[in-house]
């Protein structure tokens, strides 16, 4: 027999002896039956405090956990079959692949009107959703706020941070565990080196990454009721950018899907940046693909713009192979959305280079 219990905090919220109760039941009752008990909560600072935490009379008692991932570019458009790729990027780029956040979006045959129907609008869920969650999992979420705000507008080291948000390093980097925990933020370094100087942060949820971007500076916009006005060139006009980073995880989870085909066997997959000694200029690598074993790298760059990528793409990421320097053979591959120069497809047909369009990846 199995009990599922969804929604556990707000159970235990509104009746706080619950976890009590069922530990008494779990220690006297089921010991040695075969009833199987599965506790599921969207607030994850609940789960992991009061139910998984020391504290919890229920600390002990689990046999499994699991955390339910966000789904993936690929899975995201089976959602909306006949839309095109792009499209679909672009709502993985919005919702982050979560079902909820898909729904709640509700696209039918155009995104920027799903957008300006179901986000740009102050009675709609997916506006307050952010401030919603922050107030649901956080005691202080004006300060959350502030350091989300500081990241989604381009601060990414720790002290640039704190400069935005006007506190201490010592107590920002507290706040920011918390929204590393949550998965909100994500602290990121240069692949195949340590966490140190290089480190930054960044922000790992797609959807606060979109609201914080673009729903502040278009509230008046959207308070007045014109954003339908302004839509095309205070929003749509910087997808191209604001897609730049989702479409390297999306080419990195590509690789990863076929892992299988490629000339090495992947260790790990991330990015890579520093600078140039002889130019004295800062440079990143999109792509770096780690061996198991040997000296073989997987390097590239990853393009979200409409222009086609041509033969000078090619010899720039074969300077900075030569920056990175840790392999002693590179397979090259480049990912674009605009397609190729004739050039660039004829040194793919002599073996120089793998090219791979956002159709490809959708394939």
């Amino acid at each position: 027999m199995c009990l599922v219990i969804d929604e556990y905090p707000y159970l235990a919220k509104a009746k706080p002896a619950i976890s009590a109760m069922l530990q008494h039941i779990i220690d006297h009752k089921w010991t040695d039956s075969q009833m199987y008990l599965i506790l599921c909560g969207s607030s994850m600072s609940f789960m992991k405090s009061q139910v998984l935490g020391k504290e919890s009379p229920l600390y002990g008692r689990r046999t499994a956990q699991f955390k339910i991932m966000p789904l993936d570019y690929k899975e995201t458009a089976v959602f909306h079959p006949n839309l095109s790729e792009e499209d679909n990027a672009l709502i993985y780029g919005i919702t982050g692949g979560v079902p909820h956040y898909i729904n709640k979006l509700d696209v039918r045959d155009s995104v920027d009107e799903a957008l300006m129907e179901n986000l740009f609008d102050r009675s709609s869920y997916l506006y307050e959703e952010p401030a919603n969650l922050l107030k649901q999992e956080l005691r202080e979420p004006a300060i959350y706020n502030a350091i989300i705000k500081a990241i989604a507008e381009g601060a990414s080291r720790l002290n640039d941070i704190t400069t935005k948000v006007g506190e201490e390093n010592s107590v920002v980097a507290k706040y920011l565990k918390t929204l590393i925990d949550l998965g909100i933020v994500k602290k990121e370094t240069p692949i195949t080196e340590k966490p140190g100087k290089k480190t930054i942060y960044l922000l790992a949820d797609n959807f606060f990454r979109f609201w914080y971007r673009f729903v502040p500076v278009n509230a008046s916009a959207i308070d007045s009721g014109r954003i339908a006005k302004t839509y095309p060139h205070a929003v749509k006009q910087y997808f191209p950018d604001y897609m730049g980073l989702i479409f390297e995880k999306m080419c990195q989870d590509y690789l990863l899907y076929y892992a299988n085909d490629l000339p090495i066997e992947l260790s790990e997959i991330g990015q890579w940046w520093g600078t140039d000694p002889q130019k004295k200029k800062q440079i990143q690598i999109d792509i770096v693909g780690t061996p198991v074993e040997g000296n073989d790298y997987i390097i590239g760059p990853c393009k979200y713009r409409n222009e086609k990528i041509g033969l000078d793409e090619l010899e720039l990421i074969r300077e900075y192979a030569a920056v990175f320097g840790k392999g002693t053979n590179y397979h090259y591959y480049i990912f674009s959305k605009g397609g190729f120069t004739d050039g660039l497809l004829q040194a793919q047909e002599r073996g120089e280079v793998q090219l791979l369009t956002l159709a490809d990846i959708f394939e």
